[in-house]
């Protein structure tokens, strides 16, 4: 009599002994155990009527370079079913099984999210820049992050992302599919919400911080003091004229700023570069005094006088009534563009930034100083 007979001996024990067997469907997620190995599969007991094989393909992405890389007789592995039947007995997939976990974990926390507001994140390293976004893998899973996902702003070139791997949500499962749609939004908008009330309650006007220059636009910089982004007009940038934010800033750059305007409400923050920085115009400033005789070249004709130019970049005003020493109604009568003249200072008002100028007491003082005279005058 048989091992099987002599345990089974009844019709009972028959069924008994049958209704012990696990039943098995195909495309289920099962365990089994490991009981051969060869170079190109493994095969596994699930325990169906015979071991059935798992290739090296279905063990492991990317594929390995033998099966033995990734198991060997005796582990205990999950397995999903991919077919009972067959000419080989069937057929197994590890790979497909571990992605059936990932979907699982996956499905479990976006519920968490839903219902929650903690969220949880998964670790999504972007692959490549596709149309409307990036693909990313999640522990072996393909998903998509469409670009108004990727960041709280748009953002040009979404190459720069490929290769990095970020923090994401799941916005979208369809397992069935194998379509994953995640975002990193929600936890930017979190993190950036932290970021301002922190900053925000410590923020005063007048304060000089440390940023980073975030973004270039045509209209000026946005520079991150903390998590919080703040806006440098093009005005703020420089004491010089700039034509673009580019020609003096780059992206990334360390720099100190100056607060000058806070707004929780809007959550808007006006800040300043140039502040930082002493204005060169006070340094040109410095070398002439008030009283002083000098020489220079008309560049400017206004309604309310003539602007000449004292050094390149730096001008000081002649209003009208210091142009000539008779009524004038309009600065041509007196002086031209271009005309080189002596002029006296008449006031250097530092805080205003203004230099005012006069050709008549130029002349009246040249009269009466022959030193002066001597030094303005040329050669015969």
């Amino acid at each position: 009599m048989s091992e099987d007979l002599k345990t089974v001996e009844t019709e009972e024990d028959m069924s008994a002994f049958i209704s012990s067997i696990p039943e098995i469907h195909e495309h289920e997620v099962v365990e089994g155990t490991v009981t051969q190995v060869n170079r190109d599969e493994a095969y596994v007991n699930i325990g169906h009527k015979q071991d059935m094989p798992c290739p090296k393909k279905e063990l492991a992405y990317p594929e390995p370079e033998t099966a033995g890389d990734v198991v060997k007789v005796g582990d205990k592995i999950r397995v999903y079913i991919l077919s009972l039947g067959g000419e080989n007995g069937g057929l197994l997939s590890k790979v497909k099984a571990d992605n059936e976990v990932v979907w699982d974990e996956l499905r479990q926390i976006k519920a968490h999210n839903d219902e929650s507001d903690e969220l949880q994140t998964v670790d999504a390293t972007v692959t490549q820049v596709v149309k409307g976004g990036l693909t990313a893998t999640v522990n072996g899973l393909r998903g998509f992050i469409p670009a108004s996902q990727m960041e709280l702003h748009f953002v040009k070139d979404l190459g720069v992302y490929v290769g990095q791997t970020v923090k994401a949500i799941p916005l979208e499962i369809e397992s069935h599919k194998r379509r994953l749609v995640l975002s990193r939004r929600p936890i930017l908008e979190r993190e950036r919400a932290a970021a301002q009330e922190e900053v925000f309650g410590s923020l005063n006007e007048g304060d000089i911080r440390k940023g980073v220059v975030k973004r270039l636009v045509d209209y000026g910089a946005f520079i991150d003091i903390g998590g919080v982004d703040g806006l440098a007009h093009i005005s703020d940038l420089s004491w010089e004229r700039v034509s673009h934010p580019s020609d003096i800033l780059q992206v990334g750059q360390e720099l100190d700023v100056y607060v000058k305007n806070v707004d929780p409400e809007a959550h808007r923050i006006s800040l300043s570069v140039k502040q930082t920085q002493r204005d060169p115009w006070l340094d040109r400033a410095e070398k002439y005094t008030e009283g002083e005789l000098i020489e220079g070249k008309i560049v400017k004709l206004a309604k309310f006088g003539a602007f000449m130019e004292i050094e390149p970049g730096f001008d000081g005003l002649i209003p009208m009534g210091e142009l000539s020493d008779r009524r004038i109604e309009n600065a041509d009568e007196a002086v031209q563009v271009d005309d080189v003249v002596k002029v006296k200072i008449m006031r250097i008002d530092l805080k205003r930034k203004r230099i005012s100028l006069s050709i008549n007491r130029a002349k009246r003082e040249g009269a009466g100083n022959p030193r002066r005279r001597q030094n303005d005058t040329t050669e015969e």
